[in-house]
């Protein structure tokens, strides 16, 4: 196995209270406390060396929909983004609520992908919301976490069950805040825009509902929920109130939430439609204050891919969903040039933030640990252009953006599968 040595980077790793200066090292796939022979030397002088990154809201859609993205083209859009681990959905088809699906997930990981899949089971069967899906042999097949994402339990009975189950596998509960009657038929953010542009509109407390309801159940329970893609003003403030009591629950942005609003929609471009929907100037400043505040302690991307032609109708019938991966990160660093936060917190939200919520063994640069690290150039100025994309899919709202820093070089178990300007 190849040995590396990065030099001269600025080392950011939260998880040991490291931000300075310094090489590290790689023996065998490993961080180690000195070089090996004939290391490969990457010069990263002027760049920022992190625990590799962790996405942890991403949709494969293997098995089921591999016209739209598959294992092996998602984590390679996941490389060039600088991500080294992500943890995809079980929306999938047949969906992953049985240990079967799973098993074909991690096989077809260790054959094609070029970063770490970690899989995640689902709360019921067939995402129904109906009856709990088996969560004990869920965890045994190797699931870091149970989700009906794409879906929302909305009995609440069930909801509670699911949570206590969970508790004794020692799993986290991660959910799509959404409550169908009152989100009904919406399209867009209601207010507004949605008047003006003559869409049905969904309404924030769609979201906040539920988000309530989940508070009250990880209370009750004492276990840990983790609410998805968080878009609303009032629904930060629940978890802020929440955590400061101590509650078990958390909640992540994602870039399109906290970059756009519901004005964007005005075009009607369907490549804006997402679930949950963009919504008003004032819940992105929420969204903002949450993620410099650690109200929101996660940044993951939805990578949702769809098929041009799917996208390519009246909004009212396009699916929900953009890609996210390969602009993440670019998005994410914006927060750091306008001071929202600080690199170290940036480097959090991605890494040890995600590692220590779902248990895994990544998140760190700390002697012995997996070799996975991302090197970001802060300064390298480029232009997405999504016909470029590693996915299957295009549906993408930052064609065309300038953004001002990048991953230049992803490394796994210590092989690079991502260098920029080299092959990935």
């Amino acid at each position: 196995m190849k040995s590396l040595t990065i030099k001269g980077g600025r080392v950011i790793d939260p998880a040991n209270g490291v931000d300075e200066v310094r090489d590290v090292f790689v023996v065998d796939g490993k961080i180690a406390t000195a070089t090996a022979k004939n290391a490969e030397v990457i010069d990263a002088t002027g760049k920022i060396v992190t625990p590799g990154l962790i996405d942890m809201h991403v949709h494969l859609r293997e098995p089921g929909r591999s016209d739209k993205e598959t294992i092996e083209t998602g984590t390679r859009c996941a490389a060039r983004g600088g991500f080294t681990s992500v943890v995809c959905m079980p929306n999938t088809s047949p969906a992953a609520d049985n240990t079967g699906t799973i098993a074909f997930i991690k096989q077809k990981s260790a054959e094609a992908a070029c970063v770490t899949v970690f899989p995640t089971g689902a709360i019921t069967k067939e995402l129904k919301g109906e009856e709990l899906a088996p969560i004990g042999s869920l965890k045994k097949a190797g699931v870091v976490a149970i989700t009906d994402d794409g879906r929302c339990i909305q009995n609440n009975e069930l909801m509670r069950r699911a949570v206590e189950y969970s508790k004794m596998f020692g799993l986290p509960v991660l959910d799509h805040c959404q409550d169908y009657n009152l989100a009904a038929d919406g399209v867009m953010n209601e207010g507004h825009w949605s008047i003006a542009l003559g869409l049905r509109g969904w309404p924030a407390m769609g979201e906040d509902v539920i988000v309530a309801r989940n508070v009250l159940i990880a209370e009750q329970m004492d276990w840990h929920i983790h609410c998805q893609h968080v878009s609303s003003a009032r629904s930060v403030l629940l978890l802020r109130e929440a955590k400061k009591r101590g509650v078990k629950i958390s909640g992540e942005a994602c870039p399109h939430h906290f970059t756009l609003t519901d004005e964007c929609v005005k075009t009607y471009d369907t490549n804006f439609k997402m679930n949950p929907p963009l919504r008003t100037e004032r819940d992105r400043d929420a969204i903002l204050e949450g993620l410099a505040d650690g109200t929101l302690e996660i940044i993951a991307s939805d990578h949702a891919p769809h098929l041009t032609y799917e996208k390519e109708v009246e909004f009212d019938f396009a699916p929900f969903g953009v890609i996210g991966l390969e602009t993440e990160l670019a998005l994410a660093l914006e927060l750091v040039r306008k001071k929202v936060i600080d690199l170290r917190a940036l480097v959090e939200k991605f890494t040890v933030n995600p590692a220590r919520l779902l248990r895994l063994k990544k998140g760190t640069l700390s002697v012995g640990a997996d070799a996975d690290l991302t090197i970001i150039d802060p300064k390298r100025e480029w232009t997405y252009d999504v016909a470029g994309s590693a996915s299957k899919s295009r549906n993408s709202p930052f064609h065309g953006w300038k953004f001002h820093g990048r991953a230049v070089a992803t490394v796994v178990d210590g092989e690079i599968v991502w260098r920029e300007n080299g092959q990935d």
